[in-house]
């Protein structure tokens, strides 16, 4: 499968507006990707639930990165027991995702990207594009893997 620049943006603007309208980071980057894998759009925001707010909201991790992370295991997860390389490729793929999302975002922590580690703090929200980037640096990387 190969994504069109045009179908990449659509996605990155679908994932934008899924987060306008209340769902979290993680949420909005699986949602907006479901369809790829045959996974109906309930059960995708179901999954990714607990991805938000840098993993249950403690901060950690950015539901965005998580998103395509969760997305990063439908594409290639492992399903077949002992089959080590085959996990090996899927946490391949998942380190060359959050170092373009560092790269590209100055890095991968919640707490880090919204400025609640300054002194004093310096909150910000760039999630709505968070969000979109996730979704285009995931597009992106499938396309340069075919």
């Amino acid at each position: 499968m190969n994504f069109s620049s045009e179908d990449i943006e659509t996605r990155a603007q679908k994932a934008k507006q899924l987060f306008a309208e209340g769902f979290n980071c993680s949420q909005a980057v699986v949602a907006a990707c479901a369809d790829l894998y045959d996974i109906p759009e309930s059960l995708s925001l179901r999954l990714s639930a607990s991805f938000g707010g840098g993993i249950g909201r403690m901060r950690m991790t950015c539901g965005a990165a998580c998103g395509m992370f969760l997305l990063a295991g439908l594409e290639n997860g492992n399903i077949v027991h002992g089959l080590p390389k085959a996990k090996l490729i899927n946490y391949a793929l998942v380190q060359q995702l959050a170092n373009k999302f560092q790269q590209e975002n100055g890095g991968i922590i919640c707490a880090e990207l919204l400025g609640l580690n300054g002194n004093p703090p310096q909150q910000k929200l760039p999630c709505p594009d968070m969000v979109a980037n996730a979704v285009r640096i995931y597009l992106t990387t499938l396309n340069n893997l075919k």
